[in-house]
């Protein structure tokens, strides 16, 4: 490539948009000169999300540009900061689960290894969350509008519904990776999808107009049947586009699909791409083949990855609904149940059970060569408990592959400052292999070291105040604390743990006992449309946000800053900043999180239950580098099981928890928010308390608080956060990638 002041030449300063635009396009043709990664086996990585981020920064990075662009934008008088600023990101995603999936993509690619990512070009995504009275609003997220990295294609595919036929079109972006080669994200869109469905100022529209809305929202509101229905469809459209593009790419280098599955990896990611199972099976039997034959091809062919062990996040579907969206499908689910139901397995296994509801993971595991679990902790719950009838079924199917993360952008991209100061450390090898990282134990007696990268932290910080300042109109404390919770909103992930902490310390201030430091809590998190719980917990903290801060003795002390539309740029800024990284979900719950692994790569030290990977982390940061609390995996399941916990019973307990609960319904609290939102949450948490707050909140405010203490430590604080620095080498997706490689791609062809 010329060096870029020969290919982009202004005769006059250009506007930064300008810049960023034209720079693009250079990057654009750049990608498309790309090959190909090309193998033996492909894998073709199925997900409703691919949470990819802004792409301009690591396409550069990738392509090893960065630096001279860096050098070329400065001539105009711009920073790189300004320039990548321009870029608005992709709203093809919104949590974990897509954005591990964009990791993934960036792993293979650097590694490699031939994977496609594939789902939708979502219009407007999940929504962009705006803040109005206090509460969460969802308002229209028009990425399209200037996006340049997803191009259209000539490709096209039919769908076929019960009493509708569409068309899909598909859409690409490139992925660079090593030795001039790339993967490609493909992603499919409605023909004919008509934004202006879209009511005014909001994210409603017509549900049932089918023809005109697939493609309009990532998971779009289920609370109704209509809403329920478009998201089958939306998801049977996507399957059906992926195994008919899989089929076409397939059949133009062969002769026949006698040898499918020795060529071919589906990754089916959490259960919303299921349906491609019999869709595959239909379209093998359109080509000619026997149903036996197409059941045998596809199951060893198709390989899930199970992520999560909540009952609403394990998909079923009325049988009534799949006749109503793709009739065709039908009579393949009922085929599959009776097979798997005419070897005796349990009434538990069925794919239709008695209510004629499909259970989507249950014909995932009965037909797919392989499920794994995302953390040692999760897939040992999946194997010995909510999967146990399976696991006894097929032992050999069943895998573990714990999570990691793209240190080349939650590393090397967002901390170049620690990464310089690792290369001075132990070199550039971790680059290439993070398992040198480890060589950073080395230094945990340096006290030059220490204080080295203390200060770096500390940069960190500044520059996430000044982006709050510029972004967000929030001013925050250099010399504060920083504890950082940013996950999907969601009960089991326990901010409303969080939220009771801060308001004792609240009335603690009042009471005159003073924090050692100032503390900002930063929250993070959007709360799904219709999940009324979620929302009212961000409508507390917004509210105890406001009592604080206009309280002149408490704000000295206490900070709540909670992002609005928080997405992966401002994960990129906060994550190098954390002190402490609040991991706090009840344990069981969370099958594994990377907001974990990519805080303490920054070195956040974690305070949190022993839960996903969290497990993993104590083993390889050490106890003296984590703060655990709660009740273990093993008891909360008891308490499941028992049916025992009871949330009234630990309020009566412990004036603790009652001062701080009561105060959610406080005089003090109704002035500033809503009476039926914060009671709502208030009973909530007293009656049902669905995921054991007020089980853990007392060993986690004791946990906390000595976390608080031992801050003030600061070379200790500092070892603390090398020891996670140093242990980071395990999360890292490469790692993950090279696992899916050996224990699960590579496999040679099983007969079921």
């Amino acid at each position: 490539m010329k060096p870029m002041k020969e290919i982009l030449h202004f005769d006059q300063t250009p506007s930064l948009g300008e810049l960023y635009r034209k720079l693009g396009e250079v990057i654009v043709r750049e990608l498309e000169m790309l090959k190909p990664i090309d193998s033996e086996r492909k894998v073709y990585y199925i997900s409703s999300e691919f949470l990819m981020g802004k792409m301009l920064g690591s396409h550069l990075r990738q392509l090893g540009l960065y630096d001279e662009v860096e050098e070329f934008v400065t001539k105009y008088g711009y920073t790189m900061c300004e320039l990548l600023d321009v870029e608005g990101e992709p709203a093809l995603g919104n949590g974990g689960l897509g954005r591990l999936a964009a990791c993934y993509l960036d792993s293979t690619a650097a590694c490699g290894i031939a994977m496609e990512g594939i789902s939708l070009r979502y219009h407007f995504g999940l929504f962009r969350q705006v803040f109005h009275e206090r509460k969460q609003r969802e308002v229209l997220d028009t990425w399209l509008d200037q996006d340049i990295w997803v191009r259209k294609t000539d490709v096209t595919y039919p769908i076929t519904f019960k009493d509708l036929m569409v068309t899909a079109r598909m859409y690409e972006m490139d992925i660079p990776g090593c030795h001039e080669q790339k993967t490609t994200l493909r992603l499919f869109d409605l023909e004919g999808v008509d934004e202006s469905l879209v009511e005014p100022g909001g994210i409603h529209f017509d549900q049932r107009d089918i023809a005109h809305n697939l493609t309009l929202f990532l998971y779009p509101d289920d609370s109704t049947e209509d809403g329920r229905c478009l998201r089958l469809y939306q998801q049977y459209f996507m399957v059906s586009a992926a195994a008919q593009y899989i089929l076409d790419t397939y059949k133009q280098t062969h002769e026949d699909f006698t040898d499918l599955a020795k060529h071919i990896v589906i990754q089916i990611n959490d259960t919303h791409p299921s349906l491609i199972i019999p869709e595959c099976i239909r379209l093998l039997m359109q080509e000619g083949m026997t149903m036996k034959d197409a059941i045998d091809i596809v199951s060893a062919m198709c390989a899930y990855t199970n992520h999560t062990i909540l009952a609403e996040a394990l998909e079923t579907w009325p049988l009534a609904y799949i006749q109503k969206v793709a009739p065709q499908l039908v009579d393949i689910i009922q085929a599959l149940d009776a097979i798997s139901a005419a070897l005796h397995h349990p009434p538990a296994t069925r794919i239709i059970d008695s209510q004629n509801q499909v259970h989507m993971a249950h014909m995932d595991i009965h037909y797919g060569f392989s499920v794994n679990g995302v953390a040692a902790l999760h897939t040992q719950i999946l194997k010995h408990s909510e999967l146990k009838d399976f696991h006894a079924l097929y032992p050999q199917k069943f895998h573990n592959v714990t999570n990691g993360i793209s240190f080349r952008r939650f590393l090397y991209g967002c901390n170049r400052e620690l990464t310089t100061w690792i290369e001075q450390k132990i070199g550039t090898g971790f680059y290439g292999n993070s398992d040198e990282l480890k060589k950073l134990n080395n230094f945990l007696d340096d006290e030059e070291s220490l204080a080295q990268l203390l200060q770096i932290k500390q940069i960190k910080k500044a520059q996430f105040i000044q982006a709050m300042k510029e972004s967000q109109g929030i001013a925050l404390r250099e010399n504060a604390i920083f504890d950082v919770q940013i996950k999907r909103l969601h009960e089991y992930k326990r901010q409303q743990m969080n939220a009771l902490y801060i308001i004792h310390q609240y009335l603690d201030i009042l009471n005159g006992k003073f924090p050692m430091r100032p503390i900002v809590y930063v929250f993070g998190a959007k709360a799904a449309p219709a999940y009324t719980i979620a929302k009212d917990i961000i409508h507390l903290l917004l509210c105890l946000r406001d009592v604080i801060e206009d309280d002149p003795q408490a704000s000295k002390y206490i900070q709540i800053c909670f992002i609005e539309n928080y997405n992966v740029s401002q994960g990129e800024l906060i994550i190098p900043a954390a002190d402490l990284s609040e991991q706090i979900s009840l344990a069981s719950k969370e099958a594994s999180g990377t907001g974990n692994m990519k805080l303490m790569a920054n070195g956040a030290v974690t305070i949190g239950t022993l839960d996903g990977a969290n497990v993993e982390i104590a083993d390889a940061v050490g106890r003296d580098a984590i703060y655990i609390f709660g009740e273990s995996s093993e008891q909360v399941i008891e308490h499941y099981r028992q049916s025992d916990y009871c949330a009234k019973s630990c309020y009566e307990k412990d004036p603790w928890i009652q001062e701080a609960l009561d105060f959610i319904i406080s005089d003090t609290m109704m002035q500033y928010g809503d009476p039926i939102s914060l009671k709502r949450l208030y009973h909530e948490l007293l009656s049902k308390d669905w995921f054991m707050t007020l089980l853990d909140v007392k060993s986690y405010r004791l946990c906390k608080d000595q976390a608080l203490r031992d801050y003030e430590q600061r070379s200790d604080w500092a070892r603390k956060m090398l020891k996670n620095i140093a242990g980071c080498s395990y999360f890292n997706a490469d790692r993950s990638i090279g696992d899916y490689v050996e224990q699960i791609w590579n496999r040679k062809e099983e007969k079921r």
